[in-house]
């Protein structure tokens, strides 16, 4: 059987050193599957040196081959800070008013990436496939492909594609979409992004069509298809009754006798609607008077990418905003919004989530959002809270039963709230069956297996080379993904 190459900006396979509970299930999913082919998984270490030298540091960690690089400082400003944060992220995540144009860093992107094609090169044997995820390394196919890489090469993006008009406001947009069409297999979170980049492609590209379920375009051909990622839903219900989240269990109740808690979990990061869900929740304050003492709100937020500007400015702005609201609605035994700047392993998270009466998960815009899912997958199913869920998050698409909202409006924040926390038992768990549901059948590993089987090979599809593009040939490019994803879990019902 061939390999299976992993490559990511940061490499995280689970360390029993630090624990399973440490590691996000995406990277126990795709450690598992490098264990299975006996794969390798290869990204930047981290670390910063003098001078690149490409020297690749092999370890061994958990039965997961690891492979590292180092980089130059100013690659590391340029390609990270710069062109994935500063330009990528905002554009991707429709915030134009904050990306930064600025010509080193797309050079310093390219340059990155070709590093890494030169680095990886040794390391790929002929039968291999290669996965490469996310905007950091769209190039890198293209790189591989011009030092004669003929594998199998997929590409995953787990953030959102914007829409065409955002995406022409790039400059050299037309090259970073061309660099796509070296892979095989395009993968996007949702169908909404898998549409957004099939209209840039037809409105853009001369003469771009759909061909035996595939786009070709640049006289080149890929397929793209939409595939859901999920969490390990059975892992984390594991994580739920351990000894760690029993015990942030037991203090998180303790701390929140008498009232209702509502937790938000997210990294501090202006995509993820932390000030309109604060907004959202001083305005519940305000609107229920006579509520605002049974019910405080947890707010865990992780500090991240500090180095970049707006980050800087975005927990300036929030720090003063809950000290606000919490010098107006606090009383001398109770403060309404806790809000904390750290991080926390799964297990303990897995108790915060069984604790809280209702979890915001408000982004403005999100290619999945694993946070819903997980919080469902934690819950009692006796006593269930409630996902309160942005309609921008891609996760909104599969998770209907959650209360869905504007995270813009502060009052649908508010209304949604109030509903939530007077909900009675009975549409609570019947809310909370359909969401486990979902979270069980869309799990990591369903997307992981769905993913890689698409890469090995196409299915026959009728050969439509010379139909002209239109919405039903469009969708049918997701109807393959779909009848996919189904031929596989009927495959892993029979090994089960």
């Amino acid at each position: 059987m061939s390999r299976l190459i992993v490559v990511s900006n940061r490499v995280n396979p689970p360390n029993p050193a630090e624990g399973e509970s440490s590691t996000g299930g995406l990277a126990m999913a795709l450690a598992a599957a490098l264990r299975e082919y006996s794969g390798i998984w290869f990204g930047w270490s981290g670390k910063t040196v003098p001078e690149f030298t490409g020297q690749l540091n092999m370890q061994r960690i958990d039965g997961v081959t690891v492979a590292t690089v180092d980089l130059e400082e100013t690659d590391y400003q340029e390609y990270y800070n710069g062109y994935a944060n500063k330009t990528l992220w905002p554009l991707f995540h429709y915030r134009v008013d904050l990306t930064a144009y600025d010509r080193s860093f797309g050079q310093g992107y390219d340059r990155v990436n070709r590093l890494f094609a030169q680095t990886l090169l040794p390391l790929i044997e002929p039968d291999d496939i290669v996965w490469i995820h996310d905007y950091h390394l769209i190039p890198l196919a293209r790189e591989l492909r011009r030092l004669g890489v003929t594998n199998r090469i997929g590409f995953f993006l787990h953030i959102p594609w914007p829409a065409h008009q955002l995406v022409v406001t790039l400059p050299r947009h037309r090259q970073l979409v061309e660099a796509l069409f070296d892979y095989d297999l395009i993968g996007f979170q949702t169908e909404e992004s898998l549409q957004a980049f099939e209209g840039y492609v037809f409105s853009e590209v001369e003469g771009a069509k759909t061909d035996r379920g595939g786009l070709v375009a640049f006289g080149k051909r890929a397929r793209a298809a939409a595939f859901p990622i999920g969490v390990d839903a059975q892992d984390f219900a594991r994580l739920v009754r351990s000894d760690a989240a029993r015990k942030v269990y037991d203090r998180m109740m303790a701390h929140s006798v008498f009232r209702k808690m509502v937790v938000g979990v997210d990294r501090l990061d202006y995509s993820k609607g932390l000030e309109e869900r604060v907004i959202g929740f001083e305005r519940f304050l305000h609107d229920h008077p006579d509520l605002r003492r049974e019910v405080m709100l947890l707010q865990i937020a992780p500090i991240s990418r500090d180095e970049v500007e707006a980050y800087q400015d975005l927990r300036g702005r929030l720090d003063g905003l809950i000290g606000r609201i919490n010098g107006a609605y606090a009383e001398m035994d109770f403060t309404p919004i806790r809000w904390v700047n750290r991080s926390y392993r799964r297990d303990e998270l897995a108790g915060v989530y069984r604790a809280s009466k209702a979890a915001l998960v408000t982004p403005l815009r999100d290619g999945m959002n694993l946070v819903a899912k997980e919080f469902v997958a934690a819950q009692d199913p006796e006593d269930p809270g409630v996902l309160i869920l942005s309609r921008f998050a891609g996760a909104a698409r599969q998770m209907k039963a959650a209360l869905i909202v504007n995270p813009n409006s502060p009052e649908e924040i508010s209304d949604a709230l109030e509903r939530a926390l007077s909900m009675d038992l009975v549409e609570r768990q019947r809310r909370w069956r359909d969401l486990f549901d979902n979270v069980q059948r869309e799990d990591v590993t369903a997307w992981r297996d769905d993913f890689v089987t698409a890469l090995r090979g196409e299915p026959e599809t009728p050969d439509a080379e010379d139909d002209e593009p239109t919405p039903s040939t469009v969708q049918s490019l997701d109807v393959t993904a779909k009848a996919l994803k189904a031929r596989n879990a009927e495959a892993r019902e029979v090994r089960a």
